[in-house]
């Protein structure tokens, strides 16, 4: 049976979960100011990086007594510093519901080899963050990217802990309200909610850390990539765009660009807000059609950015073959590209719902969801 294509296709079918969607007001000639073939560490390449780090912190409201920093390596990047630099002084809290999640449990535990409590859930669940021990050092991701699972919120962290609370928040930052006094770490990289370039992390410490920093210093060693202090003392310049190692000054301009825009469209309340929306028409399509459904079990915990789909009609054999499949129709009708869910992550789709992304794209491209899962269905099982 041949069901009838739908009529419009989202003017950008770009729905990728990293590299995102550059911000809608994007164009090539807005990288013109970037200071290529200079050095990073002249003067007008240090301005350019201080104002990332300035207009981050007003976007974001952090504190201006946390630190924020450009690094190397994206949020893996970041993340692997504040671990390998941070950790080693107390016990330690690992907490995994996808597989990011579970990648820093595995350097906690079998490459740093710490005395590592681990807290896991399954796709679609989350850790119950009362059960931790927060006079340990907790690390966690805020938003899971590859099971679309987020914290509801900070409730669970005492303001008056011990440890440190290290957190991955790469695909929630901008987008989802971070309780930055119940944060000594976040990390994150401009390619998620911003629609940068890739290859840059951001590190934001709270000076609970940089305390930690300056007064302990782990058995292992470091190498110069991931070191923050000299002498026992912070290095400052990191935080004042001084990075470790050369940046790309092109990629730096294309993150201002998106600073720019989210400022100019009311900062993050706006970013969120569209976020927000491009996730409610995903989940309204979920409720309006009983043979797909968001991963994320429970509402509260459901992602605003990482929207992750299962397809629930129990007819199809093959629940991978079927989800690739649909994918492949999506990407040849150019309706949406690169939606197939994570390689480790249940058989299903991932639709990035981030703030670069237009409401009405989502609109118009979920009636290519649903032809393409019809035609792939018919194909399957016969109609």
């Amino acid at each position: 049976m041949a069901f009838e294509k739908p009529a419009l296709r989202p003017d950008n079918p770009r729905f990728s979960s990293g590299p995102c969607a550059k911000p809608p007001i994007w164009t090539v000639e807005k990288l013109v100011g970037a200071p290529l073939g200079r050095s990073h560490r002249a003067a007008d390449g240090k301005a350019k990086l201080s104002k990332a780090i300035n207009l981050t912190r007003e976007i974001l409201g952090i504190p201006d007594d946390y630190r924020i920093g450009i690094v190397p390596a994206s949020d893996t990047g970041a993340f692997e510093m504040a671990m390998w630099s941070l950790l080693g002084e107390r016990p330690v809290e690992t907490v995994a519901w996808e597989s990011f999640g579970a990648g820093w449990v595995t350097d906690v535990v079998k490459q740093l080899k710490l005395d590592a409590t681990v807290h896991t859930a399954d796709y679609g669940q989350i850790v119950d963050m009362t059960t931790l021990n927060y006079d340990h050092d907790v690390c966690f991701t805020w938003n899971g990217t590859t099971s679309g699972v987020r914290m509801p919120n900070g409730d669970a962290i005492p303001a008056d802990r011990a440890g440190l609370t290290l957190c991955d928040a790469t695909s929630a930052v901008f987008a989802q309200d971070l309780p930055w006094e119940k944060l000594d770490v976040a990390t994150f990289s401009w390619q998620k909610v911003m629609g940068g370039e890739a290859a840059h992390g951001m590190l934001i410490l709270s000076p609970r850390a940089v305390a930690r920093l300056e007064s302990y210093t782990p058995p292992w060693p470091l190498p110069k990539i991931f070191r923050l202090t000299k002498g026992g003392k912070l290095i400052e310049g990191i935080f004042r765009g001084e990075t470790i190692n050369t940046p790309s000054m092109l990629a730096v301009e294309d993150y201002l660009v998106a600073l720019k825009w989210a400022q100019a469209i009311g900062g993050y309340p706006a970013l969120a807000a569209r976020a927000d929306a491009n996730a409610r028409a995903v989940f309204d399509f979920c409720d309006q059609n009983d043979w797909i459904a968001n991963l994320a079990q429970d509402p509260a915990t459901q992602s605003n950015t990482s929207v992750c789909l299962q397809f629930t009609n129990p007819e199809i054999p093959d629940g991978a073959t079927f989800a690739k499949s649909v994918a492949k129709r999506l990407s040849d009708e150019n309706a949406a590209w690169d939606i197939g869910a994570y390689r480790d992550a249940p058989p299903g789709l991932r639709i990035w719902c981030g703030a670069t992304v237009e409401t009405s794209d989502i609109q118009a491209m979920l009636p290519w969801l649903s032809w393409a899962y019809h035609t792939e269905r018919a194909e399957v099982v016969g109609s």
